[in-house]
C-alpha cells in the first residue's frame, strides 16, 4: 500500500490530477493553536474537539467523522508500506507533521518527507498553494526517505511542542537534518508562538491598516514562518483592541 498524507483538503484536486500512485488521508487539523493536551490519544481527540467545536462552526461528532477519520487512515497503514507525508515548511504544517510522526513513530513502513522544493527561498512559506501537477510530480521525484533518527526527531519535536517546552525545541532545534529544513526558525516561532504573532499584528494595525485582506498580507509578508491561515489571522486580531 502507499498512503500520501497530505496537508489539507486544498490540494486533493491537484494531487488527484498529478495521476502520482496511492491512496490519500487529508490532514485537516490546526495544531498550531488551541489544546494540544492529553495523557492518552482518545484524551487528546477530546480536547481537540472540544477546542475546535467551541472555536469554529462544527461540533466534537463533525471532528471524530473528518480528522480523526482521516488519522486513523495514517494509523491503520501495515507493515512493508509507503507513507509520504506532503508537509510545507511553516509552524503550521510542521506541528501537524510532527504529530503525525509521533503517530506511526514505531511504524515498519517506509515514510517519506514531500516538501515544495521546487520554491525559491523567496517563496519559501508558500507551500504547495500554486503549484500545478507537474510542479507535484517534481516534488515527489525530489522526496527523501526519513531515517530511524529522522522519526525519532519528529516525535520529540512533537513532545516538546505538546508540552510547551521551549528548551527542549531550542535543543532539537541544533539537530537540522536536510529531512528537516528550517528547523531552527520554526522551533524559534513554536517558542514564540504566544506572544509574538499578536505583537506584528498589533504593530500592523497599529501602523493603521484596517481592510482584513491588507491586514493578512502584510502578516504574512512579516511572519510568513507561522503559516497561518484568515482564520488564525482572524481569531488573533479578535482579541487585539481597536485602534482609536
Amino acid at each position: 500500500m502507499i498512503l500520501h498524507v497530505l496537508p489539507g483538503d486544498s490540494l486533493v484536486e491537484t494531487f488527484n490530477a498529478s495521476s502520482i500512485e496511492g491512496e490519500v488521508a487529508v490532514c485537516r487539523e490546526c495544531l498550531v493553536e488551541g489544546d494540544v493536551s492529553g495523557e492518552t490519544l482518545p484524551e487528546f481527540w477530546e480536547n481537540r474537539a472540544r477546542f475546535l467545536s467551541g472555536r469554529y462552526d462544527a461540533t466534537a461528532d463533525d471532528y471524530h467523522e473528518t480528522v480523526v477519520h482521516e488519522f486513523a487512515k495514517l494509523t491503520a497503514v501495515q507493515s512493508g508500506s509507503e507513507i509520504n507525508l506532503w508537509f510545507e515548511y511553516e509552524l503550521f504544517c510542521q506541528a501537524n507533521m510532527w504529530f503525525c510522526l509521533s503517530l506511526i513513530a514505531n511504524s515498519t513502513s517506509d515514510i517519506f518527507r514531500v516538501a515544495p522544493a521546487t520554491l525559491s527561498e523567496d517563496a519559501i512559506w508558500d507551500g504547495f498553494g500554486n503549484m500545478t501537477p507537474d510542479n507535484l510530480r517534481d516534488c515527489f521525484a525530489k522526496r527523501i526517505k526519513l531515517t530511524a533518527d529522522d522519526i525519532k526527531l519528529g516525535a520529540d519535536l512533537w513532545a516538546a511542542y505538546r508540552e510547551q517546552d521551549a528548551a527542549r525545541l531550542a535543543e532539537l532545534s541544533t539537530h537540522e537534518p536536510i529531512t528537516f529544513p528550517k528547523l531552527k526558525d520554526v522551533t524559534m516561532a513554536a517558542i514564540e508562538k504566544e506572544t509574538l504573532p499578536r505583537q506584528i499584528l498589533d504593530q500592523i494595525v497599529r501602523e493603521g491598516k484596517s481592510d482584513f485582506g491588507d491586514i493578512f498580507l502584510e502578516f504574512k509578508s512579516r511572519a510568513g514562518v507561522y503559516g497561518y491561515g484568515d482564520s488564525q489571522v482572524r481569531n488573533l486580531l479578535s482579541t487585539i483592541s481597536p485602534r482609536a
